[in-house]
C-alpha cells in the first residue's frame, strides 16, 4: 500500500468488508483522526498530508459499502479506531471528524462511543439527525409539487428505480418554472419553507456574491441554484438518497402531517421573507391563498417501522458527553444551517451545552472549506482535549489560524422540524 514518506501505514478490511486506513507521522502528537470516508484516497489529499505535517495520525474508512446504513457506518469507525490502536498502540486522544455524511457519522460517533472517542469535529453535516433532515427535505419537495406540478407526475416519495430518470425530470421542470415570474414565487416560497439558502454556486461552479438581505431576486436565484441549478442540486439528492432511505427502511420514513407551513415562513430569515413577498407581488399571485393551498393538500404519512430504522441511525437527542466542533458553510444546500442549530439546542437542553461549540464560514455549496479553514478547527478542538477549556474561537482568531479563512459571526435561524425520537 503507498504511504506518505514521513508516516506509517497500516490498512485492511472491517468484518463487513469496509476498508480501512490509517497513517501516522514519525512524530505524532498523539491524536488520531476518524473520518468515515478516509480509504476512499485520503492519503492523496491536501488535507492530509497538512495534518501528519502537524503530527495528526489520519484514517478511517469508506462510505462504499455502508452507504446509508448508518448505524452500522458509526460503529465501524469505533472498529477502525480498535484496528490503528492495535496497530500502533493506543492513541493519547481519538478524534471522529468527516465531511458530509462524514460529519454526520462523526457526529454519530460521539454520541454512541463517547468512551471510545474523545471529541468531534463534524463538518458540514446533517446535525438535524436522520429524520428531522429528511422531513426538511420532504417539506420543500411537497410544496414544491402542490404549488408548481400538482397533475405532473413528479415523485415525493417512492421514488423509482431511475433515479437518474426522477432527477432530470425534476430538474428540467424547476429550469422551467424559474424562467416565470410564477415559477420564482414559488420557488421561493418552497425554499423558504424548506430553509434552502439564499445563495448558491452558480452552474459552472462559480460562487456569486453573497446577495443583499433586500435583494428579492438574487435571494431567489440564490435559492434556484441551491435546489436545481448548482453543481450539486438539492433536487438530486432528494430524489437519489431518498430512493436509497427507502429501499433499506423498506417505505418511507418522512411526514408532514399536522406540519402549518404559514408558521414556517413566518419562522424564515427576513430576508427571504421579503424575498417571498416582493416577488408574489410582482408575480400578481395570492400568497396567502397558496399557503392555503398547501394547508389543505392531502399530507404525506410515514411507515412507523421506517421512522423506527431511520431513528437507529441517527437521532440526535443532545446526550453530548464529549467537546463537539460544528462546522458548516452558510450557503450549503445539502447540510443547512438551521440543521446546526437543531444540534446545539438539543446539547443545551440535556444541560451539555458547554461541551458544543458552533462555526460558520461565509461559503457557498456543499462541504467547500480550504485546507486552512479545517486544520483550524481541528487544532482547536486538540486545544480544548490538553487544556480542557476552548480557546478562541472568534472569527478573528479562527481566520488568522486558518490564513485563508472566511469564518464569520452568525446566528442560524431555529430548525423547523426537530426530531429527538
Amino acid at each position: 500500500m503507498p504511504c506518505l514518506e514521513t508516516a506509517a501505514c497500516v490498512s485492511g478490511q472491517l468484518p463487513d468488508g469496509t476498508p480501512y486506513q490509517f497513517a501516522k507521522p514519525r512524530r505524532w502528537n498523539g491524536v488520531v483522526l476518524v473520518d468515515l470516508d478516509f480509504a476512499d484516497g485520503g492519503l492523496t489529499t491536501p488535507l492530509t498530508g497538512e495534518l501528519v505535517r502537524r503530527g495528526y495520525a489520519v484514517g478511517g474508512t469508506t462510505r462504499a459499502v455502508t452507504g446509508w446504513r448508518i448505524a452500522r457506518a458509526i460503529d465501524n469507525q469505533a472498529a477502525a479506531l480498535g484496528r490503528f490502536e492495535a496497530a500502533f498502540g493506543p492513541a493519547r486522544w481519538a478524534v471522529a471528524e468527516g465531511r458530509s455524511m462524514g460529519g454526520f457519522v462523526a457526529a454519530g460517533a460521539a454520541q454512541v462511543h463517547p468512551g471510545l472517542f474523545d471529541a468531534a469535529v463534524p463538518f458540514c453535516g446533517g446535525l438535524g439527525g436522520s429524520v428531522g433532515q429528511w422531513n426538511q427535505k420532504l417539506d420543500t419537495v411537497f410544496a414544491l409539487k402542490t404549488l408548481l406540478f400538482p397533475d405532473d407526475a413528479l415523485p415525493v416519495t417512492g421514488i423509482p428505480a431511475d433515479v437518474a430518470g426522477a432527477r432530470q425530470q425534476w430538474i428540467s421542470a424547476l429550469a422551467g418554472a424559474q424562467s416565470t415570474a410564477e415559477g420564482r414565487a414559488r420557488i421561493a416560497l418552497a425554499s423558504a419553507i424548506g430553509q434552502l439558502p439564499g445563495w448558491g454556486l452558480a452552474a459552472d461552479g462559480t460562487t456569486p456574491p453573497v446577495p443583499a438581505w433586500w435583494d428579492a431576486e438574487g435571494i431567489e436565484n440564490g435559492m434556484y441554484q441551491a435546489l436545481a441549478g448548482g453543481p450539486l442540486p438539492y433536487i438530486g439528492q432528494a430524489m437519489s438518497s431518498r430512493r436509497a432511505i427507502e429501499q433499506l427502511a423498506g417505505g418511507n420514513p418522512s411526514w408532514n402531517t399536522g406540519v402549518d407551513y404559514g408558521r414556517q415562513l413566518a419562522l424564515a430569515e427576513p430576508g427571504q421573507q421579503l424575498a417571498v413577498a416582493r416577488l408574489y407581488a410582482e408575480a400578481g399571485l395570492d400568497l396567502r391563498a397558496d399557503l392555503g393551498r398547501l394547508a389543505a393538500a392531502p399530507r404525506v404519512a410515514a411507515d412507523p417501522a421506517a421512522v423506527s430504522y431511520l431513528s437507529a441511525g441517527i437521532v440526535f437527542t443532545g446526550d453530548v458527553r464529549v467537546p463537539v466542533l460544528t462546522v458548516n458553510g452558510l450557503g450549503d444546500q445539502i447540510s443547512t444551517v438551521a440543521q446546526q442549530q437543531s444540534y446545539e439546542a438539543l446539547a443545551r437542553r440535556e444541560g451539555n451545552g458547554r461541551l458544543v461549540r458552533q462555526a460558520y464560514v461565509r461559503t457557498a455549496g456543499h462541504c467547500t472549506f480550504t485546507v486552512g479553514e479545517q486544520v483550524a478547527a481541528i487544532d482547536r478542538v486538540w486545544h480544548r482535549l490538553r487544556t480542557g477549556d476552548w480557546p478562541d474561537l472568534s472569527p478573528r482568531a479562527m481566520n488568522g489560524l486558518a490564513g485563508d479563512g472566511r469564518y464569520v459571526d452568525y446566528a442560524p435561524p431555529v430548525f423547523n422540524r426537530p426530531f429527538a425520537g
